[in-house]
This record gives C-alpha cells, sequence and structure tokens, in this order.
C-alpha cells in the first residue's frame, strides 16, 4: 500500500497542477441518501417554512455579531494578501455566493462555516489564528477549500435544522442519531475532496491532516511525507481489520487520508466508489466485539418470529424491531429484509445459543425483547406465550420467571387495541 501511495500522490501532484477541471464528482451518494432521510424525517420543508416566518433562529446573527466584535475580518484593503488567497479558493472552486473571511485571536487549531440565513447576507468562513502559524499557503488553501465545500454542499443548513428540532439535551432517537453522525463523517470526507481540489496537490493535503491532528509543524520535526504514509497505512489497518471505531462527528484520519488518496488516484467514478466502500464499511460500525454482531442476528430472528406466530406482522410489531435494531445496525430495515430470506429459525437457533456462551447474563434482556415485540400489537395470543415459555426454559428459565416477566410487562406496557373493544 506504501509504495503504491507514494507514487500516486507524485503522479497526481504534476497532472492536476495542471487540469482545470477535475472530473470524478466530490459528493458521496450514500451522504446525499442519508442526509435526504435525516430532512424528510425532520420535516424539513415544514420546519424551515416555518422558521422563515417567524424569525426563531438566530445563528447567523449570533455569529456574525461575534466575528464582526471579536475578530479581524479579511479585507483586501487591510490583509491584502490573505484576501487574495482566499478568493482564489473562491474561484478554483467556482463558488458564486458571497463569504466573509475572519480571522480569530485561537490557539485551537481549527477554521469553521457558516452559512447564512437570509438571500442578501454573505456566508461565514473563520480561520483561527494557529491555523495561519502552523500551515503553509497551499495548506491554508485545503483548509479554506474544506470549509467552503461544507458551504457548497449545505451542510450547514442541515446541522441547523437537527440542532433546532433537537436542542441541547434533547433525546434523539438512537436510529437518528446513528444516520445523522454517518452523515457529518461523510460530510467531512466530501469536504476534504473540497479542499483537495482548492489546492490539486494531495502532499499538501497530507502534510495538512497530520498538522491538524498534531499541531505541530512538521518541517521543523524533519518528518518526511513517506514517513506520514507508511503511519497512516498502519493505523488504517488497525481500523480495517474491525478493530476500531469511527465514531466522532469527523472521521479518523487515517480514513481521511485514503479517502483523499483514492479520490486522487482513482481512474473512474466507479472504480473511487469501489475503493471507498471499504472505509464506509468502518463508519458503518457501531458495535465491535463478536456479541454485538450475535445479538444483531438475534434481534432480527427472534423479532421476525415472534411477531409472525400469529401470522401476520403488524406495522407497530415491525417499527419494534426496528428500533431495537437500530442500537446495533445503521440500516435496520435492509439487515431485516436480508434475514428474513434466509433460514431464520436456524439463525435464531444460533444466535441464542452464541449469546449464552458469550454472555449467558444477556437471557434477561433477551427475553425482555421478545416480551416486548408480544406486547406491541395490543394482542397476545397463546401461541406467543407458549413461544415465550418455550424460550425461557432453553436458556434456564423456569415458567415461574417467565410468567413473572410477562405479568410485569402486561402491567407497565399492556394496553387493549381499539379494535378489540369497539
Amino acid at each position: 500500500m506504501k509504495s503504491s501511495f507514494i507514487k500516486g500522490v507524485k503522479r497526481e501532484i504534476n497532472k492536476q497542477k495542471e487540469a482545470k477541471v477535475y472530473k470524478l464528482s466530490p459528493d458521496i451518494e450514500l451522504k446525499q441518501t442519508i442526509g435526504n432521510q435525516i430532512y424528510d424525517a425532520l420535516q424539513g420543508h415544514i420546519v424551515e417554512q416555518v422558521l422563515r416566518k417567524t424569525k426563531i433562529s438566530s445563528r447567523d446573527a449570533y455569529f456574525r455579531s461575534m466575528m464582526e466584535g471579536h475578530s479581524m475580518k479579511i479585507d483586501a484593503n487591510i490583509l491584502g494578501d490573505l484576501y487574495s488567497l482566499c478568493q482564489e479558493v473562491v474561484e478554483r472552486l467556482d463558488f458564486r455566493d458571497d463569504v466573509d473571511f475572519y480571522i480569530t485571536g485561537d490557539s485551537a487549531v481549527n477554521a469553521f462555516s457558516v452559512a447564512s440565513e437570509e438571500d442578501d447576507e454573505p456566508h461565514i468562513v473563520n480561520i483561527n489564528s494557529a491555523l495561519f502559524d502552523l500551515m503553509t499557503r497551499d495548506e491554508l488553501k485545503f483548509v479554506i477549500g474544506h470549509e467552503l465545500g461544507h458551504l457548497i454542499c449545505k451542510d450547514t443548513e442541515l446541522r441547523s435544522l437537527i440542532s433546532f428540532v433537537f436542542p441541547e439535551d434533547s433525546e434523539v432517537p438512537v436510529l437518528l442519531q446513528h444516520k445523522i453522525r454517518l452523515h457529518e463523517q461523510l460530510a467531512e470526507l466530501v469536504a476534504d475532496r473540497y479542499g483537495f481540489l482548492a489546492t490539486r496537490d494531495l502532499s499538501v493535503c497530507v502534510t495538512a491532516f497530520f498538522k491538524l491532528a498534531s499541531g505541530l509543524d512538521l518541517n521543523k520535526m524533519n518528518v518526511s511525507i513517506e514517513s506520514l504514509i507508511a503511519d497512516n497505512n498502519k493505523r488504517l489497518e488497525y481500523f480495517m481489520n474491525d478493530k476500531g471505531l469511527s465514531r466522532a462527528t469527523h472521521p479518523v484520519n487515517p480514513i481521511r487520508v485514503q479517502a483523499l488518496n483514492l479520490y486522487a488516484t482513482s481512474k473512474s467514478q466507479r472504480k473511487l466508489e469501489n475503493g471507498m466502500n471499504d472505509l464506509i464499511s468502518i463508519l458503518l460500525k457501531v458495535g465491535d466485539s463478536e456479541l454485538d454482531e450475535w445479538m444483531a442476528r438475534f434481534i432480527a430472528s427472534a423479532g421476525l418470529i415472534t411477531a409472525t406466530i400469529d401470522n401476520k406482522l403488524s406495522e407497530r410489531e415491525f417499527e419494534e424491531i426496528i428500533e431495537n435494531r437500530a442500537n446495533v445496525k445503521i440500516f435496520p430495515s435492509q439487515y431485516l429484509d436480508k434475514i428474513s430470506k434466509g433460514d431464520v429459525g436456524e439463525m435464531f437457533n444460533e444466535s441464542v445459543e452464541n449469546i449464552m456462551k458469550l454472555n449467558p447474563a444477556m437471557k434477561t434482556s433477551m427475553l425482555g425483547y421478545m416480551i416486548s415485540i408480544v406486547m406491541s400489537d395490543n394482542a397476545i395470543s397463546t401461541e406467543e406465550i407458549e413461544f415465550l415459555y418455550n424460550f425461557g426454559a432453553s436458556v434456564g428459565f423456569s415458567d415461574v420467571e417467565v410468567a413473572m416477566y410477562i405479568a410485569d410487562a402486561i402491567q407497565k406496557h399492556y394496553v387493549p387495541s381499539l379494535e378489540s373493544i369497539s
């Protein structure tokens, strides 16, 4: 991986410097899909109309006041060289919206962008002063291009919608949490591509990543690009071998560096997408243990069996399965559909057997989950209760213990269906 990466870097440095248009799309289809799902789930088109009329949101005014009052605007008359650098990136990315650039005196190695809420107001891009002390001119282009990428893709608008619907300390459904996290990570990978397009020099992007990660001037530390790449490959192997998770809003640097390498060196969109699949699979992971995978299979198979004992799968039963699956898979509906096409009974038995070997204490949660499926459609059948007794016996519960769990659930959760009393 090291030699091919280095050769790709050197080859693309020469080729991309001369190119005016980069042929591969900077967007990632999965990011678009998830973004649309989140937007639709939050009724974005309705909420945004309401906000425009009520003027509830004041994010733009808050940040603009902060920038104007506590930061320094990059103006052609005062900071002409920096202004020219910023405008060069704007032109390179062919971004037509107005943008105000600011510098904030801050030791944190960071930058951010804020999308304008009004059509006649410019967007905001802020760059902390620490970046100017650390980055070369070309590395700054990468950082600025990255932030403009967020504006081009309208990432900040979606974040604002999420923040409004779910204010701080609000409880966000687990499945939506996973989707939001994945979208934010993919948004960073796409913004990185815009940063690359602003420089057309992959080696610059790589050194910028490591400066952001370490806060060190790599020239002063005598660190070579080859050493950085070799280190990145070692770290990437850790994540590729199913050991590491990437749960923060930003993907880990080994993923970001390799994702940019693929973007810069791939000969076609198909080759790029194929290469990205392995990296995205790391971002899709919710759990990282053998038990997590067996629990995922148990939730799907046990849910399907329990819900269909009465020969029908109600919408509420399906939702209950999906809600529980969301704890272990980002795309629970797709996974459930895949499980339903196989031998569900065999998977159920196999998952129970392996979970009991790995953690016998899970039997209480397993029984509780199956009882919740039975209760979810507000109808309890004799066949469902018999199945619960049989399962309880298979994992070491007596009939009395199972009955006590069922009785407790009835008292706490059972509500007769309207159909049964109408």
